[in-house]
């Protein structure tokens, strides 16, 4: 498939496809390679070094496919190592923040959520950046690796009530422990997949889709292309390029990945 001035959109797996649908929706002209690096899954169980290492290698394979811009479309290593990549990139990178200012301007009691792995809310740079954003708010950092990992096994889609099951436990203990929550940024790319089971469990809160951000920042690097979307994934033991290509079906979509290897640094 021959792509003129794409952009490439990644992460770990299939969260970015949110990213994907987002932008063809912004821009349906411009070409798109979507980059699944499953391989690397989970992000959040990572050090900062090899959370760069990953993304790194991903967005030199995209550079290396012609992409003009690249989308990092995780919270977590955005959060965490972003202007290290940009410093190592020849092309623009763009991340994805959690949305802390609106949430605090969106919350009646003050007091709002950051979900998000756990890399990322045990993170210095994400305190820091909850600090500089918060203004009079209070912003609790909590780790939702659990609830990433329904997505990426596929549970949302093959088990939904085992999934709902999941979520609203883990929202019913949240709240339990701060009952003044609500407002919540669902702050991995994964996350947004989970949104009616997170409206099921908490009718009363707002859940932020982090990802407006990224296509204002992006609409400068767009293009008229031929609208198309080329994508590509590794895969690991546990998680099979037949099975993500199952699950893209399931989500409506007609892309089917093909399969590719990273070298080592």
């Amino acid at each position: 498939m021959e792509l003129q001035q794409a952009v490439g959109i990644f992460d770990a797996g299939i969260g970015s496809y949110a990213i994907v649908e987002r932008v063809r929706a912004a821009f349906p002209a411009q070409d798109i390679v979507y980059f699944a690096d499953r391989a690397s899954f989970p992000y959040g169980a990572k050090t900062p070094q090899q959370l760069l290492e990953s993304v790194q290698r991903a967005t030199a394979f995209l550079q290396a496919q012609g992409c003009v811009a690249v989308v990092l479309a995780s919270n977590a290593p955005s959060v965490v190592v972003l202007e290290p990549l940009r410093a190592a990139a020849a092309v623009p990178v763009i991340g994805i923040f959690p949305p802390v200012a609106e949430a605090v301007r969106r919350s009646a009691s003050g007091k709002v959520a950051v979900l998000g792995v756990r890399s990322m809310v045990g993170s210095a740079a994400m305190q820091a950046y909850a600090d500089a954003h918060r203004g009079e708010g209070e912003v609790l950092l909590v780790n939702a690796s659990a609830l990433v990992d329904l997505v990426e096994n596929f549970a949302f889609v093959h088990r939904p009530q085992q999934t709902q099951d999941a979520v609203s436990g883990f929202i019913a203990e949240l709240r339990a422990a701060h009952p003044q929550v609500d407002v919540m940024t669902m702050s991995s790319t994964h996350l947004p997949w989970l949104k009616p089971f997170f409206e099921t469990a908490a009718p009363d809160v707002q859940f932020l889709d982090p990802a407006d951000g990224v296509l204002q920042e992006l609409a400068p690097h767009t293009s008229a292309g031929g609208g198309r979307t080329r994508c590509v994934a590794t895969a690991s033991a546990e998680l099979s390029l037949d099975d993500f290509n199952t699950a893209l079906r399931a989500l409506g979509t007609p892309l089917q990945a093909e399969l590719v290897e990273l070298a080592a640094d």
